[in-house]
């Protein structure tokens, strides 16, 4: 008789070392813990003596370093660097960056340029005012986009079809939701509310005590091209009652700037 194999136990062999080295690189991005080297092993599809050297060879060039005794690691500054510059390199990363500075000036509250990829969000740049950061999201966030502001404000300009395919296995009867596939129904409620005001709140609906607001920032031709949003504590507004629409002003006319220099 003979043994089937552990398919478990498998690893992505044909991937090449740029490949591999990537994995873990976006994997630490996006908030993993590296301090399990068999469970990093597992997610990242490859094997566990692999990713010691992985990680060995980016902390000796600084694209990561350690941040905990038990050997959790995040990205170093050169990483960080380097990104800044491909982002600079972009016309709308570009003219965000001078956008969110008063954004974040005219509301009190950190300021976010985010996108989409597929059913996530991105978050590309940051701007916090002079005030303690009180939000977990920083730049490089990804996180499923109908749990955000920024995210539901691009989702409510695409159109039936558009969304149907995208969400297709929430879009089933009976289907379950869970932090990555939304119910159909509320996420439908949800964005008729954000086309109806133009714009997506949220009340600790992602981080509680957080309050939100976006508005997404579209091409001449109709594209949704990403989202601006503005975060901060629900103390802020119990304590200013314009505050609200404040933020609702600054944030769609923000919005529209940067759509009005991407035409």
């Amino acid at each position: 008789m003979t043994d089937t194999p552990d398919n478990s136990k498998a690893t992505d062999a044909s991937a090449s070392p740029v490949e591999r080295a990537f994995r873990l690189l976006r994997f630490i991005a996006e908030g993993g813990s590296t301090a399990n080297l068999s469970d990093v092993a597992r997610q990242i599809n490859v094997n566990r003596v692999t990713v010691m050297r992985l990680l060995e060879s980016l902390k000796s060039v600084g694209l990561i370093e350690v941040i905990a005794p038990g050997g959790s690691h995040r990205l170093g500054m050169p990483f960080l660097t380097l990104a800044a510059s491909a982002l600079g390199s972009s016309d709308l990363t570009s003219r965000a960056r001078q956008v969110l500075p008063g954004l974040a000036s005219r509301t009190g509250l950190s300021a976010y340029l985010a996108v989409r990829e597929g059913t996530e969000l991105i978050y590309l740049l940051c701007e916090t005012p002079d005030t303690p950061l009180v939000s977990r999201i920083r730049v490089g966030s990804r996180i499923p986009a109908h749990r955000a502001t920024p995210g539901l404000a691009m989702l409510a300009h695409l159109d039936a079809s558009e969304l149907a395919t995208l969400y297709a296995n929430a879009n089933q009867p009976n289907a379950g939701a869970n932090d990555d596939q939304p119910d159909w129904d509320t996420l439908q409620a949800a964005l008729d509310t954000v086309r109806a005001n133009g714009c997506a709140w949220s009340f600790s609906g992602l981080e509680a005590g957080i309050d939100s607001c976006a508005a997404a920032v579209i091409d001449s031709r109709g594209n949704v091209l990403a989202a601006l949003s503005v975060a901060g504590p629900n103390t802020a507004f119990t304590n200013d009652g314009t505050l609200r629409a404040t933020v609702e002003a600054s944030v769609t006319a923000a919005a529209r700037e940067l759509s009005r220099s991407s035409l």
